[in-house]
């Protein structure tokens, strides 16, 4: 880079990471996550006002580059970290009542975004990918639940220690967790005929981290635990794991953000609470500086002077099925599971937010080729207005007060510790 673009580069950032708090800030302040205060930033920046000019003159292409490449960092990391939160064994114990949440959660929009797949397949033609990748992509992308943002949620309304807070960070996880491993099939159908081998060599992978790398991390954060190793050994180690993942399933032609949410799954879950949450604080930190950088490079391909009417319809569709299938189905699973309207409700309105995991799974999309710049910004407003929705159905929801059957319990603590530190 020339000095130029250095100090270019440098401006960038700063005013990526001012831009993003500041309308973080913004977005507390009227009672939604500061996730959305960020897309916005990003939708700012780009093409969509002055016909680009702005996006232009702060972003170059020679610049954008390296900016990628931060916000490839800040991702990589930012999904070890979601890894790390969603554990899958929180379900244990919650009985039917989980079951019919996740199945409500999951397989109700994904069945639903299945049909609004081959409906937006007749105006959106894939190129070079296959017809099912792209439908079963529509289906993820409607299917998915933003797990830190509604961990969030759940903080800032002070659930954590309640029944309803601890069934909705349970299902979450587990929906995340699916919603990985559905994105890691969509990659094996592009694959083509490599797709066995493929897929065969990331299973490998993954039971390698949690048979193999799994012990070592509990032997070396137990010796920081016993003080018989540094403190500051641990933190370095981790983080280098996760890139290194992440750069192994990209070299398998996964996506990176596979490797790093899977070296996150398979960090031990016992031991030192405290050494957790200052992990989990350390990753949150980096990360609040890195991934604004990613959502604004997002931003970048967003420009929304260039829809018709007819997006306008698509858009209507895609917002109906999107809500339909998240809030319905969660609804559907937890009360037929005898589970009370209200708090079924409020479960459903809370896996209904989207925001930073949507953005990327749509990103991925973009990357792999299987969505064009029309519905790419489609399916990010989508995402960023069912997280809007979020708090308003909460408040709908609570007024009053929520009883929720005592036959499951929400472990408050242990959920605590599974929320990303990110100011």
């Amino acid at each position: 880079m020339t000095s130029h673009q250095v100090q270019l580069f440098l401006l960038d950032v700063t005013l990526i990471v001012v831009l993003a708090r500041g309308l973080g800030v913004l977005a507390g302040r009227v009672g939604q996550p500061p996730v959305v205060g960020e897309i916005i930033a990003g939708i700012l920046l780009g093409p969509t006002l002055m016909d680009g000019r702005i996006s232009d003159a702060l972003f170059p292409a020679e610049v954008r580059s390296s900016l990628t490449g931060v916000a490839d960092i800040g991702l990589a990391l930012f999904m070890f970290a979601v890894g790390l939160e969603a554990d899958a064994g929180a379900l244990r114990g919650r009985g039917r009542l989980a079951v019919g949440a996740v199945v409500g959660a999951n397989a109700v929009p994904f069945a639903l975004g299945v049909g609004l797949g081959f409906y937006l397949l007749r105006t959106h033609p894939v190129r070079g990918a296959s017809p099912t990748a792209f439908v079963v992509f529509v289906a993820l992308t409607i299917s998915v639940t933003a797990f830190p943002v509604l961990a969030r949620i759940i903080e800032s309304r002070g659930l954590f220690a309640t029944t309803l807070g601890g069934l909705a960070l349970a299902t979450a996880a587990m929906v995340d967790v699916v919603a990985w491993a559905e994105l890691a099939v969509v990659q094996a159908l592009i694959g083509g005929g490599a797709a066995l081998w493929r897929t065969a060599l990331f299973v490998l992978y993954g039971a390698g981290l949690f048979l193999i790398v799994r012990p070592l991390l509990h032997r070396l954060m137990r010796a920081e635990w016993s003080r018989r190793l540094p403190t500051a050994w641990t933190f370095p180690v981790v983080m280098a794991g996760a890139l290194l993942s992440g750069a192994a399933t990209e070299a398998m032609g996964m996506h990176f953000i596979l490797g790093s949410f899977l070296f996150g799954m398979a960090m031990p879950r016992t031991g030192s609470a405290a050494s957790h949450a200052d992990l989990s604080d350390g990753v949150g930190r980096l990360t609040s500086v890195l991934l604004p950088v990613y959502f604004v490079v997002a931003g970048l391909q967003i420009d929304l002077t260039s829809l018709s009417i007819s997006s306008i319809w698509q858009f209507g569709a895609i917002l109906l099925v999107a809500v339909a299938g998240k809030v319905g189905g969660t609804y559907l699973g937890l009360r037929t599971q005898g589970m009370p309207a209200r708090p079924s409700m409020a479960i459903a309105a809370l896996m209904n937010t989207r925001g930073l995991t949507g953005p990327i799974v749509v990103g991925v999309g973009l990357e792999m080729g299987l969505f064009d710049g029309e519905l790419y910004s489609l399916m990010v407003v989508m995402m960023l207005i069912t997280t809007l929705m979020t708090d308003p159905l909460l408040s709908l929801t609570f007024r009053g007060s929520v009883e929720v059957p005592g036959s499951v319990r929400g472990d408050g603590e242990s959920a605590r510790r599974r929320v990303t530190a990110r100011p």
